[in-house]
């Protein structure tokens, strides 16, 4: 069963999520939270898999619950999914550094919603969908001025060669594709550069790629 918080200021947006949720068997509610302290409040005391987390909320807004949540060692296990609008694009930079799992635009159909919270509790994030690429290349110049490709060292030929289609927005699969790997192997690699990297999920991954110059602003697949 995947655990799931609500962090909306609207009332209606809130009971919205959780009848869709709460139809699905696999997944459940354990929360609400209107503001940026109520939602850190509830994480805290239900630890859940996955928040889905508004960005403008009053006492503490998204993003600061974010970097509270995400800085707690208990909560390790608890992935962040920011709900965004297009108009909020220029907080989406301090979202990714704050370690967002990933991002949804509010209008998002709900089967996608639903893949995206399975996706994320699995412990994977949220870089196939398009929009999250364009906003990670978007804000890829906030990320760091001048690449650092220290990190780098500790990390063998092969696994670079991982690292940067990761930080394309690839899945494991494609990874696998493209390196002519098995999937399995394809996953291992991942774990260890995450590992190697001290990286909390994927979307640091693609950070790093960023901030490594394995990967510049502009590219396309």
């Amino acid at each position: 069963m995947t655990t799931v918080a609500i962090a909306d200021d609207q009332q209606l947006i809130r009971a919205g999520f959780r009848s869709l949720l709460s139809a699905e068997p696999d997944l459940t509610v354990v929360g609400e939270a209107a503001t940026g302290t109520e939602a850190v409040a509830l994480v805290k005391r239900t630890t859940p898999d996955v928040v889905l987390m508004d960005i403008r909320m009053p006492d503490g807004d998204g993003l600061w619950a974010t970097e509270q949540i995400v800085a707690d060692p208990r909560l390790a296990g608890t992935h962040v999914v920011i709900l965004t609008t297009f108009e909020l694009d220029d907080y989406v930079s301090r979202a990714i550094r704050a370690g967002a799992s990933g991002f949804l635009v509010k209008d998002t159909e709900p089967v996608e919603l639903i893949r995206a919270i399975r996706v994320v509790a699995s412990g994977d994030a949220l870089l196939s969908p398009s929009v999250t690429r364009r906003l990670l290349e978007r804000f890829a110049a906030d990320l760091r001025e001048a690449p650092d490709a220290a990190p780098l060292e500790a990390l063998t030929d092969r696994e670079r060669e991982v690292l940067a289609l990761v930080g394309q927005g690839k899945t494991n699969a494609e990874v696998a594709h493209e390196l002519f790997l098995s999937p399995l192997t394809a996953k291992t690699h991942v774990s260890r550069i995450m590992t190697k990297l001290d990286a909390r999920d994927r979307v640091q991954l693609v950070v790093l790629a960023y901030e490594t110059g394995l990967v510049r602003p502009g590219w396309r697949e």
